[in-house]
């Protein structure tokens, strides 16, 4: 029983920390992105009017990290204007969309 755990240990884990080799990285792999480098370039790209950048971003995520991603960002971007206007985020998220402020 001991020798098939040990068995089992090494080749799980090749050396005795535990650790996994990195696999080496090879020419045709690409990067991998994040959700918010996909949305970050999504939405510059859609600001540029750059629909090759726009179809690049959407290949990297699924379209739903994708739309977390977009959503973060808005979010994000509506704090740091609210709090550089020193305004609510309803007040300037309304503005943004050109919709009348209450």
């Amino acid at each position: 029983m001991i020798d098939i755990i040990g068995s089992l240990r090494k080749a799980v884990s090749p050396d005795r920390k535990g650790e996994r080799p990195a696999a080496p990285l090879d020419e045709g792999r690409r990067k991998q992105h994040n959700l918010f480098e996909a949305a970050a370039t999504y939405i510059s790209a859609s600001v540029d009017e750059d629909q090759a950048r726009i179809d690049e971003a959407s290949g990297w995520v699924s379209p739903e990290a994708l739309s977390f991603g977009i959503n973060e960002l808005a979010c994000r971007a509506v704090i740091a204007l609210a709090r550089e206007r020193d305004e609510s985020p309803q007040t300037v998220a309304r503005r943004l969309l050109g919709l009348p402020v209450d």
